[in-house]
């Protein structure tokens, strides 16, 4: 089955854009546009895509408060990539807290926007670049440092999650870490469980935001 796609933006040509790059893929298919984060939570419901594309800025209802919202009343609700112009946009940190799963520039390469969806869908995070994860150490606070201590994380935990915190898959972390794809993904479950974290992404907030990674 294809990896079925929302997109939500409020120009058109961005929009047009997105959606030549995605349906020329044989594993992917646009199944609705949006022009407004208003729009969003019927549509994921009617629609049921995997993965929302969404830009953050928008006039109506912003691409933060929508993802809350999907996330807020939508069981099973799908993968959310922020799309966005600026890459240090505070914008798009607060949607990353907010629960989107991964971050993705509208100038990027058409390869790298179908990389993006695909690594979203299948549950894991983009790499934060340098200007998001620099954001992110400024939110640094107690509430996250707490949450890491109390997690007590082991040793190999730590080491997953520092590689997740430089956006490394399942199996570039195994194989940095010399052990089994199946293995990872019982260390990054734990991690999540530990941390309390809904995902890959808000792990790896906290990571940032305690003090445990610092950006690069």
């Amino acid at each position: 089955m294809p990896v079925t796609v929302l997109l939500v933006d409020d120009e058109p040509l961005v929009r047009a854009g997105l959606r030549a790059v995605l349906d020329a893929q044989p594993d992917i298919e646009v199944v609705g546009e949006a022009a407004d984060g208003a729009s969003v939570v019927p549509l994921v419901r009617q629609l049921r895509p995997d993965v929302v594309a969404m830009d953050v800025r928008m006039p109506l209802l912003d691409g933060i408060e929508a993802t809350r919202a999907v996330l807020r009343t939508v069981d099973s609700p799908p993968k959310i990539l922020v799309v966005t112009t600026f890459e240090n946009d505070e914008y798009v940190y607060e949607a990353l807290r907010a629960g989107a799963d991964g971050f993705l520039l509208k100038r990027a390469r058409p390869s790298e926007i179908v990389h993006a969806v695909r690594l979203v869908a299948e549950g894991e995070t983009l790499l934060f670049p340098a200007a998001v994860r620099a954001l992110a150490a400024q939110y640094g606070n107690r509430q996250a440092r707490a949450a890491l201590e109390q997690a007590a994380l082991t040793e190999r935990e730590e080491s997953v999650l520092r590689l997740m915190a430089r956006g490394l898959t399942n199996v570039e972390i195994a194989r940095e870490l010399i052990i089994g794809v199946e293995t990872v993904k019982s260390h990054v479950s734990a991690v999540l469980t530990k941390l309390g974290a809904r995902d890959r992404t808000q792990a790896v907030i906290t990571a940032y935001e305690s003090g445990f990674v610092a950006p690069a």
